[in-house]
Order: structure tokens, then C-alpha cells, then sequence
């Protein structure tokens, strides 16, 4: 009858249905892929589950400048390290402010970060913050192994 359809709005995407590593991985990231707000800062993450991130868990000082700190993180992440997790990787970063840290961590899909403050040298704990949620908690170092591995 000579009218015109018009779509707008509609962003055509396809999976090609076939077998392959590299178009399963492209699902898994284009699903995982976010831009959303975490209190009033909007952020990028990748939000790969666990089992799937190439980065499990980053840990760093919470200043990068101050020796006890960093003597402190690096014994936790070296704690860490030796713990399998099933084809994971311990990340440091001791670059930029914290805010800074958990960003980048963000954008490349890790879950949890892992903080030493100066409350960890007088206890012995650490702050464990959570990618999805934004959520910190106060955990012991001794317990770490165990948290990490009951959520991978």
C-alpha cells in the first residue's frame, strides 16, 4: 500500500551458532559488559562470573608510599598466590588512589579486591570489597583462603 516501515530504535546484534572458543568467550564478555553507578560515580565493569575472570582477586596497599603497608600487602598477596583457584591469577596494584584501583579493577572483571589499611596492622584483618555490589567488609587474613575459595 505504498507506506513505508520505519524501526528505530532496534540495534541488530548475532551470535553466529557455531562451535568455537573465540564466539563463546565474545557471549560471555558482551553479556558481562555494564556501565551502571556505584553511589554517585558511574563505572564500566565487566562483571564475569568468578570461575570465568582472568583476575580473581587484586590486592594492594591502601598507600603505596608507606613501607609498612606495603610490606603488609605483599605478604597477603604472596598468601594468596599460592592458593589455587582454578586457573586464577592474584593481581597487584599499589597504582593511583584506591577509588582509582577499584575502577580499573572493575573494568577488567575481577570480583573481589583486597585492601591492607592501617586497621590491618593492628588486627590482622583486611577490606574485602566486592565488584557487583561495591560492598566492603572487614575479614581476617587467616580466614582468606577459605572465603575465596567457598565463593570461587
Amino acid at each position: 500500500s505504498g507506506e513505508e516501515l520505519k524501526v528505530e530504535g532496534i540495534i541488530p546484534h548475532v551470535i553466529e551458532p557455531s562451535l568455537g572458543l573465540d564466539r563463546a568467550f565474545l557471549a560471555f564478555l558482551m553479556d558481562a559488559y555494564e556501565e551502571d553507578e556505584l553511589g554517585n560515580d558511574k563505572r564500566t565493569v565487566l562483571k564475569l562470573h568468578p570461575k570465568l575472570a582472568p583476575v580473581k582477586i587484586a590486592v594492594f596497599p591502601l598507600m603505596a608510599n608507606k613501607e609498612n603497608l606495603v610490606k603488609k600487602a605483599k605478604e597477603v598477596y604472596e598468601k594468596l598466590w599460592t592458593i589455587d583457584y582454578g586457573l586464577s591469577t592474584v593481581s597487584w596494584d599499589d597504582i593511583g588512589n584506591v577509588g582509582k584501583r577499584y575502577r580499573r579493577q572493575d573494568e577488567i572483571g575481577t570480583p573481589w579486591c583486597v585492601t591492607v589499611d592501617y586497621q590491618t596492622l593492628e588486627d590482622n584483618t583486611v577490606t574485602i570489597r566486592d565488584r557487583d555490589i561495591g560492598k566492603q567488609i572487614r575479614h581476617p587474613i587467616s580466614e582468606l583462603e577459605k572465603y575465596f575459595c567457598d565463593r570461587i
